[in-house]
């Protein structure tokens, strides 16, 4: 018997990987001569970069670089083994975790060391980069990026603009005379875990807005400068990003790549799962266990069990997915394919002491779904 297993990080808890291991623990205690394969994923948010140099036996490469609110962070982002890629999390240079929850404020909050992390790959000579959208404290529409990648934003007055998602209302001219040349001869993939558009109700303002620090009336303030930008982006460049699917990901970081470095926007598990190989990998096996630390009414929408649950389904192969916790909706993923859903965190523990002890709650849940798979090979038990 092979059984996959093809979870993300519990974020602020276990990498992809740790959580995996648990996962094969308990696999292997109840099925001691089974065939296990690990394949950690991600979906563009955190753990993308370990996961993929982990799967391509990558490197890391460390920097230092401008954080989200202007001052220097040390960072990182990973090369590939085939030589020729970049991983970057633009969380791990302009992440919401880098900001006191005192300091927040998407107004002037920057995505400038994300771009400075995407110079340095292109210094390196990367000819292909794929960057996870996710988990950002920015709200400036990747115009950050954008300068540090050697693009001019100015307003009326010719002055180029301050860094922050409220200068975006000022924005009266492009130049793109001076941005990095290799950008032309790279493909760039942004990995993306929403679909939000940039403006608008379910745009990156008002939704993502308000946890980086925006009350309501600067959500509405941030939401109207994000669609001027937009408007100048198309009547300048020709690039239409308002209504662009994913363009609201990470601030509105996503309209700033396709508009600025050309970038392409795709579902961050399914460029994980290429570079993983995913499919392959869990080909010929009986069953397949994902999981993530909150399975809800999101994770149907580009999360990782529902990126691996399309590829074990292709395959008919049977999946179970093993979360940290459950929110509301979370049934929404059996339409996915995920035939059982199991929470590690039982009904009167804290989700302080869940995540605690999540390696031997991971392993105690495996187990059970490995025992059941085995006590009757054509369906589950109540688990």
């Amino acid at each position: 018997m092979k059984i996959a297993i093809a979870p993300d990080s519990f974020k602020e808890c276990l990498t992809a990987d740790e959580v995996a291991g648990a996962i094969e623990e308990g696999v292997r205690r109840a099925l001691p001569d089974c065939v296990t394969v690990c394949v950690p994923m991600a979906d563009g948010g955190e753990g993308t970069v370990d996961a993929l140099i982990a799967a391509t036996n990558g490197r890391i490469v460390e920097l230092t670089g401008t954080g989200p609110m202007g001052t220097p962070v040390a960072t990182r982002y990973g090369l590939l083994g085939d030589g020729e890629s970049a991983v970057i999390e633009m969380a791990a240079v302009s992440g919401l975790p880098l900001v006191r929850t005192e300091e927040r404020d998407p107004r002037i909050a920057t995505t400038y060391g994300t771009g400075e992390l995407l110079c340095d790959a292109l210094n390196r000579g990367a000819s292909r980069i794929i960057i996870g959208l996710g988990g950002s404290a920015t709200n400036d529409g990747g115009a950050g990026a954008a300068q540090a990648l050697g693009v001019s934003l100015r307003d009326a007055a010719g002055r180029e603009l301050p860094w922050g998602g409220a200068a975006l209302a000022r924005l009266a001219t492009i130049d793109l005379s001076r941005r990095h040349p290799r950008l032309n001869q790279c493909v760039l993939e942004a990995a993306c875990d929403v679909d939000n558009p940039l403006c608008g109700p379910t745009g990156a303002s008002r939704v993502y807005g308000p946890q980086k620090g925006a009350g309501p009336k600067v959500v509405e303030e941030l939401d109207a400068a994000l669609r001027h930008f937009g408007d100048i982006i198309e009547a300048q460049l020709g690039v239409p990003v308002l209504d662009v699917p994913g363009a609201g990901a990470a601030g509105g970081l996503g309209a700033g790549l396709v508009a600025f470095a050309g970038g392409v926007l795709r579902p961050g598990v399914d460029i994980v799962a290429d570079a993983c190989k995913l499919t392959s990998r869990i080909a010929g096996a009986e069953l397949v266990i994902t999981g993530e630390g909150r399975i809800d009414a999101q994770t149907p929408h580009g999360k990782t069990p529902a990126g691996v649950a399309k590829a074990a389904r292709q395959l008919g192969i049977p999946v179970v997915a093993i979360a940290g916790s459950l929110g509301p909706g979370y049934d929404a993923v059996h339409d996915c394919g995920i035939r059982e859903v199991i929470s590690i965190q039982s009904g009167t523990m804290s989700l302080a002491e869940a995540m605690a002890r999540a390696p031997e709650l991971l392993a105690a849940a495996a187990e059970r779904v490995a025992r059941a798979w085995a006590d009757t090979r054509r369906g589950f038990r109540q688990m």
